[in-house]
């Protein structure tokens, strides 16, 4: 562990930053000092340009800081797809802490981005996981920090297969929903995420890159969605990762990719322990999330199996400020 980890762990005090320096300094090492301490480019920025005590200030300021991670749809927002007063405000005392509050989700970037403007988490400490993990955008940067993509080898295949299994298909672009089918699904899931669609006659040649993700969808017999997983995961091994965000949809995205894994990487990319870390759910595409975080937290109407997987069930559902219960409890105690 860098001197930067035991620090925030707890397990050294900051005059050991003295002792790693001089050794340093007397060492064959090949990598800066601040490599060696594991201290960010901000940390070094203010050692160097201020003092020890402003660095010393700013590393217990970090110690205690905490990372929020939650899906949206039936676990923040509300079964009319809206905040309730009482999670908005928990969201904005915590903001006003310094914590950070990541909004995890399977959506689609560009439907991300527009709630995250309607709840006003745009901006310092605010990042979204979207793609169930396809992706990790930085608001206040407004860039991609993390990207993974579906090969175009294996769009063709899963379009192809769904269409012979009877089941509707999309992916996606930057900006739209892209399909070769028009039906009353697409339609559905278009008025549900409020997206822009387009309907080609070959997804692999309208795309101009390689997409984040592929949907299939039955809103009227969800029962389909399940055997079709059945019948695509032997083909999809070690090549996709398929999972539920609804029981009527079913994820394809690249192999590794999902929400429990965006939580180590924007942990690590923040210098943030996993351990403060706390995280919020209540679908399969969650259980990763609530694995890998610090705190592991299932809305009460979640799936069962999530809330055995996890460290706390909420008593108050997704209509009743489950998530400013989850909130006050492990992050503003």
């Amino acid at each position: 562990m860098t001197f930067r980890e035991r620090y925030m762990a707890g397990k050294t005090d900051f005059d050991e930053i003295y002792t790693l320096t001089e050794k340093w300094n007397f060492s064959d090492e090949t990598c800066t000092l601040r490599e060696y301490l594991g201290l960010t480019a901000d940390e070094e920025d203010i050692w160097i340009s201020e003092s020890d005590e402003a660095l010393e200030e700013y590393l217990n300021k970090e110690k205690n800081r905490r990372i929020f991670f939650t899906d949206l749809d039936g676990t923040l927002l509300n079964d009319e797809k809206k905040i309730t007063e009482k999670n908005r405000k928990a969201l904005e005392a915590i903001q006003e802490k310094g914590h950070v509050i990541v909004l995890s989700t399977g959506r689609a970037l560009p439907s991300a981005k527009r709630q995250a403007e309607e709840l006003g988490l745009i901006g310092q400490d605010c990042y979204i996981v979207c793609y169930n993990g396809g992706q990790i955008y930085d608001t206040e940067k407004d860039a991609l920090i993390y990207k993974q993509t579906v090969p175009m080898e294996e769009v063709r295949r899963v379009f192809d297969e769904a269409r012979e299994f009877g089941i509707s298909i999309q992916t996606y672009t930057a900006t739209h929903i892209l399909t070769e089918q028009d039906n009353e699904d697409l339609h559905t899931y278009v008025q549900i995420q409020k997206l822009p669609y387009r309907i080609v006659e070959d997804v692999v040649k309208a795309l101009e890159e390689e997409p984040p993700k592929i949907l299939a969808l039955n809103y009227r017999d969800p029962g389909r969605i399940r055997e079709f997983r059945s019948y695509m995961e032997p083909s999809c091994q070690g090549k996709l990762d398929l999972f539920l965000s609804h029981a009527a949809l079913l994820e394809f995205v690249p192999a590794g990719v999902n929400k429990g894994n965006a939580v180590r990487f924007l942990c690590g990319y923040l210098g943030i322990p996993v351990e403060h870390s706390v995280a919020a759910g209540d679908a399969e595409n969650d259980l990763t999330m609530i694995q890998a975080a610090g705190i592991g937290a299932a809305m009460c109407n979640g799936e069962d199996f999530l809330k055995e997987a996890a460290d706390y069930i909420t008593r108050a559902d997704n209509n009743h400020d489950g998530v400013a219960e989850i909130l006050e409890k492990f992050i503003l105690n």
